[in-house]
């Protein structure tokens, strides 16, 4: 949502304005907002992993696997970050903004983060396996825990690809839309 937030932020109060007037390209905009995001992410993520490793989470995973991790992650902030860019672009102001990425904080929460799918309500099991944080949360568990991941990787690269393919123009189109009022 912080990504969502800051574009919003910035779009509503005249910064994108001055930028036009800077000989700057104008994807230098979208550009350093999804840099920032990735950085920022990246460092909760680590954090969140450096706090698990001093209370006693154990990975199993060699070397190789860890490197496979921090590319899902990264491909996992990359696709959220120009989500969440766009979420901002078509939102009127920060508020709307953040409102509109609220429902990314609630995917964790229906997918087999917590539990394991077989046990959730079968009303509720259906959108747990077929959302694009389970595939991401299976393939990190199974690269991080030895469990095995089966298809999930494909699935967790082909969402976040997804959601790229089509949030990156869709910003792309709505920053060009919205700057040339």
């Amino acid at each position: 949502g912080t990504t969502a937030v800051s574009v919003a932020h910035d779009m509503s109060n005249g910064i994108v304005d001055r930028f036009r007037s800077m000989p700057i390209t104008g994807s230098s905009f979208m550009v350093g907002h999804i840099v920032a995001s990735i950085v920022r992410n990246l460092i909760a993520t680590s954090l969140v992993i450096g706090v698990a490793l001093l209370v006693g989470w154990r990975p199993t995973g060699g070397v190789l696997d860890w490197v496979a991790a921090v590319g899902v992650v990264l491909l996992f902030i990359l696709a959220i970050s120009w989500f969440a860019a766009a979420a901002g672009l078509l939102a009127g102001n920060p508020e709307a903004a953040n409102g509109f990425t609220m429902i990314l904080m609630f995917l964790p929460y229906v997918s087999t983060a917590f539990v394991p799918a077989d046990t959730l309500p079968s009303w509720l099991r259906g959108f747990a396996e077929h959302q694009p944080v389970t595939p991401i949360i299976e393939t990190l568990r199974g690269l991080w825990m030895g469990t095995p991941i089966g298809h999930q990787a494909w699935w967790a690269i082909a969402w976040c690809v997804g959601i790229i393919s089509v949030s990156a123009p869709a910003a792309a189109w709505l920053l060009s839309h919205r700057t040339s009022k």
